[in-house]
């Protein structure tokens, strides 16, 4: 039983080591069915799935892409700083491109290799016309949202994917970001386990939240956290939250457009049109949160999204039901909890103490 202890929501302590996600889980049949098993964990939504890692220690030879053809135009580095044209290396000076890993609506994703030490990366390449949000530098040229928010959350917090370059080519950008080598998505992990227990699940979840809060804190609304968009060690439980395509810059007043996964989508927008983004990623963590211990969606389309019926296997314990009804309740202002307030909450401190 938890004791009765009520941290504050600044910190969350270290856990003595990481569940093993691997382990199968002990499975009985629901009393109920979740979801049909060919539509389980698939989400419609604008920002389709990204990559499947598939480690190599020696990359096959690949067709070279059109784009990685004169590379050398003007640099910038993850930090903001812009280099004079000629000044910086070609990138396929610097990093040596590997095969495919995934594609979708927003880029195309490559395995590569950093030639300087040797070490992993990803290189997504980005075309000009599929770039949803532009952001104006004080000397007047335009960046993908996308490479603005990665610097803002470049720094203070492990469970977010780094930005490490970033090059400008006529009709595309390429970002060169960190790759964990034996990280796969969490969809992944889904799929061959079902689902995960609550002990892993308060693992990860726990690593979301402190993300989240970094991100809050930077000022950065990422739209579309999903388990396509979490890279999992299955080993250490390490995490890292990718892909921000879908995010935006955070605003206290309501957003009237919508970017992210329809599926994860809160129901203040399919009502009114609009939606407050604190409230919008407390729902998305609620869906997250379901679909780890559970094993499916808990909503399909709009209409159950509006009906908010909830539906968990027998073995989900009443603390984490409690969690994810009320990061689920359909108002979003009276009703869903704060951020600091979830990291208090019993079922994620019981692993803690």
């Amino acid at each position: 039983r938890v004791r009765p202890r009520t941290p504050g929501p600044a910190t969350v302590p270290p856990r003595p080591a990481a569940p093993r996600l691997l382990q199968p889980p002990v499975r009985a049949a629901p009393a109920q069915p979740c979801r049909s098993p060919a539509r389980r964990l698939q989400g419609g939504g604008r920002c389709p799935a990204r990559s499947r890692k598939q480690v190599r220690a020696r990359w096959p030879a690949v067709p070279r892409p059109a784009w990685l053809a004169g590379t050398g135009g003007p640099g910038r580095r993850a930090d903001g700083s812009l280099s004079a044209a000629g000044q910086k290396k070609e990138l396929q000076e610097l990093y040596l491109l590997g095969p495919q890993l995934g594609s979708g609506g927003f880029g195309t994703v490559f395995s590569g290799t950093r030639l300087s030490d040797g070490s992993p990366v990803a290189i997504k390449h980005v075309a000009r016309e599929s770039v949803l949000q532009w952001d104006e530098r004080p000397d007047g040229s335009r960046v993908p949202m996308e490479i603005v928010l990665m610097e803002k959350v470049g720094s203070g917090c492990r469970s977010i994917i780094q930005l490490l370059d970033w090059f400008e080519l006529p009709d595309s950008f390429v970002l060169v970001l960190e790759r964990p080598e034996r990280s796969q998505d969490l969809l992944q992990l889904l799929q061959q386990q079902e689902f995960l227990s609550e002990e892993a699940a308060r693992w990860l979840f726990c690593q979301v939240l402190e993300a989240v809060r970094h991100c809050t804190a930077c000022g950065v609304l990422h739209r579309d956290i999903k388990p396509e968009n979490l890279l999992v060690d299955p080993e250490s439980g390490d995490l890292k939250l990718i892909d921000f395509g879908c995010g935006t810059f955070l605003q206290e007043r309501a957003f009237t457009q919508f970017a992210g996964t329809r599926t994860y989508c809160p129901p203040e927008w399919i009502c009114q049109g609009r939606y407050h983004g604190h409230a919008a990623t407390i729902w998305s963590l609620g869906v997250l949160l379901y679909v780890m211990v559970c094993g499916c969606l808990p909503f399909e389309d709009d209409r159950e999204i509006l009906l908010g019926e909830l539906i968990f296997r027998p073995q989900v314990s009443p603390e984490c039901r409690h969690l994810i009804r009320w990061c689920l309740a359909q108002h979003p202002a009276a009703d869903r909890p704060q951020l600091d307030q979830i990291f208090r909450h019993p079922w994620v401190w019981a692993g803690c103490l």
